[in-house]
């Protein structure tokens, strides 16, 4: 792990887990919370314009639906939603889980050639496409680069951001720059929805 920002380096343990072939797609967005947000409307696109606390409700109904423990509880007098660590439905994957998968067994910062792999500036058409068009990584995981960033689970850096979270991968608007595995940024968590931004959904394995 690696941040440009501060140029500080680190490494992560993690236990197995599961994550989701694409991102959340409007369609599957739609059958779980109802009318999605999304201003590039197709059933097979990624949803966005969506928020981190969104994705994190979006994450516990789903787990409803299946008959599995939420992972997040809400605590509504700070208006904060924290892990639950006993929770096994889905969740949003830390960052450490989201780079571990991106690169797929590797420490590369693709998973192949930009074209053959992402929906970024050059070749979308300033436009969100269907998942899944592009080619996976190693592991069988589509888009994990371009298309939308990805929501991921931590803060950012608590001391000088406060509740911000992370996302990662990089969007259709973006230049090459930005689409690697390493790319961080950040945002609050409840107030910044834009065209550009989704989620993929984790879940812990065992």
């Amino acid at each position: 792990m690696r941040d440009d920002r501060t140029k500080r380096q680190w490494t992560q343990n993690i236990d197995a887990f599961l994550m989701g072939r694409y991102p959340v797609t409007q369609s599957l967005y739609g059958q779980v919370m109802g009318p999605h947000p999304s201003g590039f409307i197709g059933e097979r696109r990624p949803v966005e314009s969506v928020s981190w606390s969104d994705a994190v409700a979006f994450c516990n109904a789903l787990s409803k639906l299946h008959g599995l423990e939420a992972c997040y509880t809400k605590d509504f007098e700070n208006g904060t939603w924290d892990l639950d660590p006993r929770g096994q439905g889905y969740r949003l994957p830390s960052e450490a889980e989201w780079q571990y998968a991106c690169q797929a067994g590797s420490t590369a910062i693709r998973y192949g050639e930009l074209e053959d792999i992402a929906w970024y500036k050059e070749n979308s058409g300033n436009t969100t496409h269907d998942v899944g068009l592009k080619a996976p990584n190693a592991w069988g995981l589509h888009d994990m680069l371009g298309n939308v960033w990805e929501w991921c689970s931590d803060r950012y850096d608590a001391t000088v951001y406060g509740s911000y979270r992370v996302f990662r991968g990089g969007g259709w608007c973006d230049g090459p720059r930005s689409v690697m595995a390493t790319t961080r940024r950040r945002s609050h968590p409840d107030k910044f929805k834009i065209d550009d931004l989704g989620f993929r959904i984790a879940q812990d394995l065992g």
